[in-house]
């Protein structure tokens, strides 16, 4: 008697499936009627000054430029132009650029031997985690999509059974538009050596790892000594090699914090903090979980995910988007253990997966929230300095606790809807003299 067979999904299924999922669950993101910081707003309003192409040559040239992103600033720009005005557009397609960086990392499990299940879910948790749900509902972020999304690009080229020539030129170029995107970019060789080193010394990976490290090479012979000593624009930006065992540390602890909105300070109050103990113990379960598969498990999971942190440690401040390849190779790493786990370890994976997804749908709350005052806010400013004398207008939160908010929408943006802003807003204390409140949905409300 013969059997039915099963039924066998097409390959393209699982990366639908889960582009779609990203998209239906960060849906928050997607339908934000307004934007998240002054960059945003920035880029917009040089995008309004100078329209068109033509005037952007000197971002492809400053090769000495301390943030030398020509592909990320280039695009930001034209998008800015054409979308800014319909920012649901515009998240749309940040959101969308996420899904497909999760698709990808999907189909790369599913090539390494990974069963469907654990593919698909280890590609949701890294896209839905807070690493990713801030990098993907902020337009600043873009570089991070861009450059991850070649990284992954990169390793399925090189995952292919037989590469050939043309792959290796396409290793060379999209490597070479990982670093024109973000600094970042310089990881993509030491990721691509590590996946020769764990995953059967494999030569296709070692000729990648080659071939990625030439663009590299030719990138830092010409920027190091920009990146490590030119004038910082910012604090943040400042660099010292006594900064890495805090921030590695920040963004190993960050993912199970669900209440923490950025990354920013996770040790700020040390052990004082019960959130960071919480995290203590899910870090140490999931290492312990990797290491009773076998230790090269648990090392991998350490070394791909401090490879794709890389340089961003000896920075000053962690950020959410630049732990967005860590979380990738470090979702990588558990999905691939996941099937040789026992029934303990994959319970601490599937707590530490959705103590991440709840702390990422809550950074994207709060992301639709400032995003919500935003659009209301900024059209109010913009028809209060209007109408205000030279010396602008003094404004107070009637909520001090969105007083960040408000700081962050008003630095230094040249203007908004053709009225020029600039210096011409005041954020005051409480006690003092301002023209007008802020009220929590970002209305002005007149006190003079």
């Amino acid at each position: 008697m013969n059997s039915t067979p099963s039924r066998s999904w097409p390959h393209w299924t699982l990366p639908i499936l889960v582009l779609a999922g990203v998209l239906l669950a960060q849906s928050l993101l997607v339908f934000n009627p307004g934007y998240y910081s002054h960059d945003e707003l920035q880029w917009a309003a040089y995008a309004g000054q100078h329209p068109g192409w033509h005037f952007r040559g000197y971002l492809w040239a400053d090769v000495q430029s301390f943030q030398y992103r020509p592909l990320t600033f280039s695009l930001w720009l034209w998008l800015s132009e054409h979308l800014f005005a319909r920012p649901m557009l515009f998240h749309g397609l940040m959101v969308s650029l996420g899904g497909l960086n999760a698709a990808m990392l999907a189909v790369l499990l599913r090539r390494f031997g990974v069963a469907t299940g654990p593919a698909g879910a280890g590609a949701l948790v890294f896209a839905l985690g807070p690493f990713a749900a801030l990098t993907h509902g902020w337009v600043g972020t873009l570089a991070d999509l861009i450059w991850v999304g070649c990284a992954l690009l990169v390793a399925l080229l090189a995952q292919r059974e037989r590469p050939g020539f043309v792959s290796w030129v396409a290793v060379f170029v999209l490597t070479s538009l990982a670093l024109l995107a973000k600094e970042a970019g310089i990881v993509i060789p030491a990721l691509l050596g590590l996946a020769w080193l764990f995953l059967g010394r494999r030569r296709e990976w070692l000729i990648a790892a080659v071939v990625a490290g030439l663009p590299v090479a030719i990138y830092l012979a010409l920027r190091i000594g920009v990146l490590l000593f030119s004038p910082r624009e910012a604090a943040n930006y400042g660099w010292s090699l006594a900064f890495i065992p805090e921030r590695w540390l920040e963004y190993q602890l960050y993912p199970p914090i669900a209440t923490k909105m950025a990354i920013a300070g996770t040790l700020s109050r040390g052990l004082g903090d019960g959130r960071v103990w919480l995290a203590i113990l899910v870090w140490l379960a999931t290492a312990a979980a990797l290491w009773r598969v076998g230790a090269r498990w648990c090392l991998g999971w350490l070394l791909a995910g401090t490879a794709a942190l890389g340089p961003v440690m000896i920075l000053a401040e962690s950020a959410n988007q630049y732990g967005y390849g860590y979380a990738a190779a470090t979702a990588a790493v558990c999905a691939a253990a996941w099937p040789h786990m026992r029934r303990w370890g994959r319970v601490v994976l599937i707590v530490a997966a959705l103590l991440s997804v709840w702390h990422g749908v809550n950074v994207m709350r709060r992301m639709h929230e400032v995003g919500r005052i935003q659009s209301v806010y900024s059209p109010a400013l913009a028809r209060a300095v209007s109408q205000a004398p030279a010396a602008g207008v003094r404004l107070k939160p009637a909520d001090i606790g969105q007083a960040w908010i408000y700081e962050r929408l008003s630095h230094d943006i040249p203007s908004y809807a053709g009225v020029e802003i600039g210096d011409r807003v005041t954020l005051v204390a409480a006690n003092e003299a301002a023209d007008y409140e802020i009220q929590r949905d970002g209305s002005l409300k007149p006190l003079r």
